[in-house]
């Protein structure tokens, strides 16, 4: 088996990741394209375009979301914006910003990167992951993310991971580990049931922690 990948420096950036659902939300776990899921991308990317321009935004990505699986609690939406922010002191001013507000999204996390393996963005034209965890008592979701890198850069191949750790004990999901794939949605999520060891040490690590993941796979369209 192939050694575990380093952690790298977090990026000291603020994220801001907001949800956007384009019209009634749909029931099948594959995403298609509508005139609608259209209309709704190019408002986000001009949307994202303005942002890019204040100085309290250092880069906007725009995702459309490819498949969800069928798991309760899993967050569904036609669209999805993570927004940095030069630090995390600017994500206020950003969440009041007219042009955010006038998206009319669901605030999925707001917070900072609080570890990281390799570059998540190194290959915009892939396949990304953001998977929601929920946690239902005093675990720290970070040191639990930390439990399973190893499996998923040895075992999966997976060479980056950017974990997204809340600010506010409020927050819809207070960790949103952001993924490039090595592959589509479909073949890493059969690679990861066929394998004993995913149900041992991943499914083992998350029950122990009393946490749940919410997976929903996207492309990046801006």
């Amino acid at each position: 088996m192939a050694h575990a990948l380093p952690l790298t420096e977090p990026e000291t950036c603020g994220f801001l990741y907001l949800a956007i659902q384009c019209g009634r939300p749909g029931k099948m776990p594959i995403y298609r394209q509508t005139a609608t899921r259209r209309r709704g991308e190019s408002r986000l990317i001009e949307a994202a375009q303005q942002l890019e321009k204040q100085p309290d935004v250092a880069s906007v990505r725009v995702f459309r979301t490819q498949l969800v699986p069928p798991i309760p609690g899993a967050p569904r939406h036609d669209l999805a914006l993570l927004i940095r922010t030069p630090s995390i002191d600017q994500l206020d001013s950003v969440r009041a910003n007219t042009t955010v507000r006038a998206l009319g999204g669901t605030e999925l996390l707001a917070g900072a990167n609080a570890a990281r393996i390799g570059d998540t963005e190194s290959d915009p034209d892939a396949h990304f992951l953001l998977n929601h965890f929920t946690v239902d008592g005093d675990a720290d979701p970070v040191e639990a993310w930390l439990g399973l890198t190893n499996w998923y850069t040895a075992t999966m191949r997976v060479d980056n991971s950017t974990a997204l750790r809340a600010s506010d004990g409020n927050a819809q999901f207070p960790l949103v580990n952001y993924v490039r794939l090595p592959s589509a949605p479909a073949p890493f999520l059969l690679n990861q049931l066929r394998r004993p060891s995913f149900h041992r040490v991943v499914r083992g690590t998350l029950k122990r922690n009393r946490m749940r993941a919410l997976p929903g796979f996207y492309r990046m369209i801006r």
